[in-house]
């Protein structure tokens, strides 16, 4: 019997919760979440709506929700958890990433390595 395969992406309640009040407000199918070259520490993490998933797309659920991963982050992404913060100064997603190895100092972009061996 095969084992099941681990996701790729977590969520936190919190970060879940946050998904389906977006996604009922939004009126979209899914969150689309990513990676794209950018900022001063070389990447920086995507999230939008999509109507459907790109053919290549990783479908995720988790805590009751589910999202789409873009196919070209998934090495980038493996084993992250997602969060959403609120503090007195920002309302945000985090992005807690053990493939993440610095970040700038305004905290928006970040330097990941993709996952090696990934098999």
């Amino acid at each position: 019997m095969a084992r099941e395969r681990p996701k790729p992406v977590t969520l936190t309640e919190t970060a879940a919760e946050r998904v389906r009040t977006l996604m009922a407000r939004e009126g979209k199918g899914y969150l689309r979440v990513g990676v794209k070259n950018g900022g001063c520490a070389g990447m920086e993490y995507t999230m939008d709506y999509v109507e459907a998933p790109a053919p290549l797309d990783e479908r995720v659920e988790d805590q009751g929700v589910e999202i789409v991963i873009d196919s070209k982050a998934i090495l980038f992404l493996l084993g992250s958890q997602i969060d959403y913060e609120v503090t007195p100064l920002h309302a945000k997603f985090v992005f807690r990433n053990p493939n993440q190895t610095d970040a700038c100092g305004c905290g928006e972009s970040v330097t990941i390595i993709p996952v090696a061996n990934a098999v």
